[in-house]
């Protein structure tokens, strides 16, 4: 398969007729795969006529098109599509101000939007059209761990040092950077970081390079563009096109050290008045995120939500397309629990859907395997397995995993917890047996061990559901899945999960995660931990 050709524009500032054409006359020659559109598209001017012929479709989109929003709030009829997440027409694609998107060529694509503002209030960061973003939804998109592309309204603060092109000093000072978008650029090492140039001139750094995380004899280069405005009068460049060759792995010439400094660990606690697992009731990213009708909290103050601005960002372990993993706060396990067996971190997870909804079926058809709902489905089971697989492998077979969820219309943010537990306990059939003595204790509904289907869900109503899965080295044990069927209007304990494993490994005094609180530091060093391990793993890098 030929690598990917992709051209890039300048801020069209609503100059959409004229780029747009001059895009297709360049395409049908060079058949491009995609174009991102940096900077502002549209200004707080742009003529209506021209919405109207865009949301119209009179006016041709010939590619597919990426942009995110830039130094200007995106037009009124524009957001509200954005916010209802609707296609503004074919073939233009809003990425969302912080996303993680894959395109259908393979290319995955980083957003930050927009400009850091320090004095954001909690929520106002959610909202996809407005032109401000948070030091949180940087540190956030770090989980991402890597990405072909980069794209930013803002420039990495210092990305000139050691470089020998020619910033001149009215330019640099015109630019708009941010060390939480540096230390972005730095941890996600991406092969293009692309910005748009808020006066008429283009700048082209050399290549930098970057050891990798994944492979520490692996050299990735990256390149920082930042496009000249469309139709500018000096004639600055403001088309750019590249092809996107993943399996180049040699340094350019002319290559420089990376102009980042590696970032210092300042963490400071955030407030948790929400836990992330403790209460149950309550990335795609921007574009693919559903809203429920008013639910409190919303994505705004959701502890499961990327576009919280206040969610606890060093906790996010990996962050994939359609889903993404965090370490738990409070865990049931801890660091020293399972050290004998191989583990230094606790091994307690949450596994969480990008989408903002209360159960799988609610985010779309599960009939339609191009549906959000299959999709987020598919990748959660995926991090799922990839977990387990390594909780297996470093252990030497001698934990097992169990996985639940509380699967509920009245729920906020639908989450799959995931606890290693001794493999025994799950072989011997132990771990079956206290689900169903505490059920029973509780006079809850019983468990069948009929899995329910993807396919079933849409009907299934409200349940709870449990996943055993152990690995004896030897003959696979593919596990066995418990479900409880859940009256909508019945209580039910959300603690329930958690109470019956830490009966089962002795841990009744960490029943509840508000005893068992960590520091950020102890939390980070948790993370990365698991990092380390999850890499063989990782599908997401």
């Amino acid at each position: 398969m030929a690598a990917p050709k992709i051209i890039v524009l300048g801020s069209l500032n609503g100059q959409l007729e004229p780029a747009l054409k001059k895009l297709a006359t360049l395409h049908a020659k060079n058949q491009f795969s995609l174009a991102i559109l940096t900077g502002d598209v549209f200004t707080t001017d742009t003529d209506d006529e021209t919405i109207s012929a865009l949301l119209g479709g009179s006016i041709e989109i010939p590619l597919p098109t990426y942009f995110t929003v830039g130094m200007h709030p995106l037009p009124p009829r524009i957001a509200a599509k954005v916010e209802a997440d609707e296609e503004i027409c074919p073939n233009l694609h809003y990425l969302g101000k912080r996303s993680v998107t894959k395109t259908s060529e393979g290319i995955r694509i980083v957003t930050l939007g927009g400009v850091l503002d320090t004095n954001l209030v909690a929520g106002q960061s959610q909202e996809q059209h407005l032109p401000f973003h948070t030091a949180g939804d940087a540190k956030a998109l770090r989980g991402a761990n890597s990405t072909d592309i980069l794209l930013t309204s803002m420039w990495p603060a210092k990305v000139w040092t050691g470089s020998k092109v020619v910033l001149e000093p009215s330019h640099q000072a015109a630019v708009s950077s941010s060390d939480e978008i540096a230390d972005l650029c730095a941890a996600l090492k991406p092969r293009y970081h692309i910005s748009a140039s808020p006066e008429a001139f283009f700048y082209e750094r050399e290549p930098f390079v970057q050891q990798s995380d994944k492979d520490p004899n692996t050299i990735v280069a990256t390149r920082f563009i930042s496009m000249a405005p469309y139709g500018n009068d000096k004639k600055q460049k403001a088309m750019y096109a590249f092809t996107l060759n993943t399996a180049d792995t040699a340094v350019p010439p002319g290559a420089t050290a990376s102009p980042f400094a590696k970032p210092a660990a300042k963490r400071g606690r955030q407030d948790e008045g929400y836990s992330r697992f403790g209460h149950h009731d309550d990335g795609h990213h921007g574009r693919h995120k559903r809203r429920r009708a008013s639910p409190p909290p919303g994505p705004d103050r959701c502890y499961f939500c990327l576009s919280n601005p206040n969610i606890s960002a060093h906790m996010c372990c990996s962050i994939g397309d359609e889903a993404y993993v965090t370490t738990a706060k409070g865990p049931l396990p801890t660091s020293s629990t399972f050290a004998d067996q191989g583990l230094d971190f606790p091994g307690h997870f949450i596994i969480i859907p990008l989408p903002h909804s209360p159960t799988i079926s609610s985010m779309g058809s599960v009939a339609d395997p191009t549906s959000e709902a299959v999709k987020a489905y598919k990748e959660m089971t995926r991090f799922k397995e990839s977990i387990q697989a390594m909780i297996a492998s470093k252990s030497s077979h001698k934990l097992g995993v169990v996985t639940y969820e509380i699967s509920r219309d009245r729920n906020v943010h639908l989450i799959w917890q995931l606890v290693a537990v001794p493999a025994e306990i799950i072989q011997k059939g132990l771990a079956e047996a206290a689900f169903r003595v505490e059920a029973e204790n509780l006079k809850y509904p019983g468990f069948t061990t009929k899995d329910l289907p993807l396919e079933d869900l849409a009907s299934s109503g409200d349940f709870f559901r449990v996943w055993l899965w152990a690995d004896n080295g030897e003959d696979k044990i593919k596990g066995k899945s418990l479900v409880m069927p859940l009256a909508s209007d019945a209580r039910f304990d959300l603690q329930f999960g958690r109470r019956v494993l830490a009966k089962l490994m002795g841990l009744e005094k960490r029943v509840s995660w508000q005893n068992c609180e960590q520091s950020v530091e102890e939390e980070t060093k948790d993370v990365e931990a698991f990092r380390e391990a999850f890499k063989e793993w990782d599908f997401t890098l």
